[in-house]
């Protein structure tokens, strides 16, 4: 197909401005590079960042580390970042590296599919303009569509829905009966701050989580000024946070017997904050810590001890218009229901959005699982790369160090002596044989062996689609020596 003059033209397309595809530009820019334009389907740039506006929302990794090593902030307010710093820190690295002109912001890309007489993209957007572009960056995340619940009557409630991911501004809870369904992460964070005003407060778990200690606190002005005036100190923190957080690695790669101290900690966490023994007992999870993700929350449990909070710990039935009703069939009236429920992280790429060589559709060839090279590329689709693919999630440490460690593999593949041949493709074989040893290396793990069902794991296959199994330095290594893979023409 030959480019039309309607048609825009582009060398690199960057689907996604989230911190992968926003630091990937910066280098981008850094490099002298200026034919690369970035989409959005959002009105701002920050990837989940500016789609998860929930009350309390907020960062699980310290933000010393969770910043990009190249542009680092020395403002930080707080041990872990609020939403609204983080957004505002990638606002920042946009103007620092004058990335507005790349920007089409609140245009979503609707279909990208492979020329292959052109040997190149064509992208179609959500204004219906086309776009062809010689390489292709797909940087939207595992965890950007949301995920609903199959509940009889969801549809027909009569109060208000939300999403945790979709916060309407403006929504209030004051004086509402709040029902939250869902105990992972986001709702760790955002029933605390609904209990503070709710009439009352609903919370339905599934499955109980291991949760600990939230450490956060204040960064004061000394601090920040210090960290401004000597960077080094700032890097040597960072150092710290990340050895700390490597140390995590042997309880969940090699044997939950490691992790009794964090078990531990858990259990008196538990037991210092719940004082009646059956809300505890309900609280306690039966499998391994880290199978799951482990939360990080100080005031969650002091939240369901409120008089006008109750945990439900029974699956909900049904929903009625007016009411939920449990499997005990005990009906509570309701007027807002937030689903706290997550993401298609097994299913990341919706059917028909991205098309290969020969038609391939990657919803479609991923429907057992999504799976990759190194997390980076896939057979079948030439000059693609993914940034947080699959495998290259973290259960102990900061993804942005395995996002940094994509962008300069792909920065690799960017350069001149690369872009000269034909179009890069990962061989098959090769691809099968690093999924072989990449299931192998996770099959001992506590995220496989540990007891639990979780988003880490397809839920037809069982396999572990999500998570790097080891260091980030082993990933971060194995990243700097991989070759650019090509299939002969």
């Amino acid at each position: 197909m030959l480019a039309k003059p309607t048609d825009h033209q582009t060398g690199i397309a960057i689907v996604g401005a989230g911190f992968g595809g926003l630091g990937l530009a910066a280098r981008l820019a850094e490099q002298g590079h200026d034919d690369f334009v970035i989409f959005d389907g959002a009105d701002g740039v920050g990837g989940t960042w500016w789609a998860n506006r929930y009350p309390g929302c907020a960062c699980d990794v310290p933000s010393h580390l969770y910043s990009l090593s190249f542009f680092p902030n020395p403002g930080w307010t707080r041990r872990f970042a609020p939403r609204a710093e983080i957004q505002a820190y990638l606002q920042r690295l946009v103007e620092h590296y004058r990335l507005q002109p790349r920007l089409r912001l609140s245009t979503r890309i609707d279909q990208a599919r492979w020329d292959d007489g052109d040997r190149c993209w064509c992208l179609i957007d959500s204004h219906g303009k086309i776009w062809r572009a010689d390489r292709l960056v797909w940087a939207s995340g595992g965890l950007s569509r949301p995920k609903w619940p199959k509940i009889d009557g969801l549809n027909g409630f009569s109060g208000q829905i939300v999403h945790s991911s979709q916060w309407p501004d403006g929504i209030k809870t004051d004086g509402r009966r709040v029902a939250v369904i869902g105990t992972g992460a986001s709702a760790a964070q955002l029933v605390p701050e609904i209990a503070r005003n709710a009439a009352q407060l609903t919370v339905y778990q599934r499955t109980p989580h291991w949760i600990l200690p939230r450490p956060d606190r204040a960064i004061g002005p000394r601090r920040r000024a210090l960290y401004r005036r000597f960077p080094a100190l700032q890097k040597l923190a960072r150092l710290g946070i990340w050895l700390g957080s490597e140390a995590r690695v042997p309880g969940l790669r090699w044997s939950t017997r490691l992790a009794a101290g964090h078990r531990l900690l858990a259990r008196m966490h538990l037991r210092r904050q719940i004082p009646d023994p059956a809300m505890r007992a309900a609280l306690s999870p039966d499998f391994d810590i880290g199978c799951k993700r482990v939360i990080l929350s100080s005031d969650f449990y002091p939240a369901l001890m409120r008089n006008s909070a109750e945990l439900v710990s029974c699956p909900v039935a049904r929903i009625e218009p007016d009411c939920i009703v449990d499997a005990n069939d005990q009906r509570r009236p309701t007027d807002l229901i937030v689903l706290a429920t997550g993401f298609h992280a097994t299913d990341p790429i919706p059917r028909g959005r991205l098309i290969g060589r020969d038609g391939r559709d990657l919803g479609l060839a991923w429907c057992d699982g999504p799976e990759a090279w190194a997390g980076v590329m896939v057979h079948g689709f030439p000059n693609l790369f993914l940034l947080m693919g699959p495998n290259t999630a973290l259960g102990h440490n900061s993804v942005l160090l395995m996002i940094e460690a994509q962008i300069g593999f792909i920065l690799r593949a960017f350069a001149p002596s690369a872009t000269d041949e034909s179009p890069l493709e990962v061989p098959e074989s090769v691809q099968r044989d690093y999924n072989d040893w990449l299931q192998q290396r996770l099959a001992g793990t506590v995220w496989n062996s540990g007891g639990c069902s979780s988003w880490y794991l397809h839920p037809s296959t069982g396999r572990n689609t999500t998570l790097w199994p080891g260091f980030t330095w082993q990933y971060r290594r194995m990243m700097r020596r991989l070759p650019l893979p090509r299939i002969a023409s």
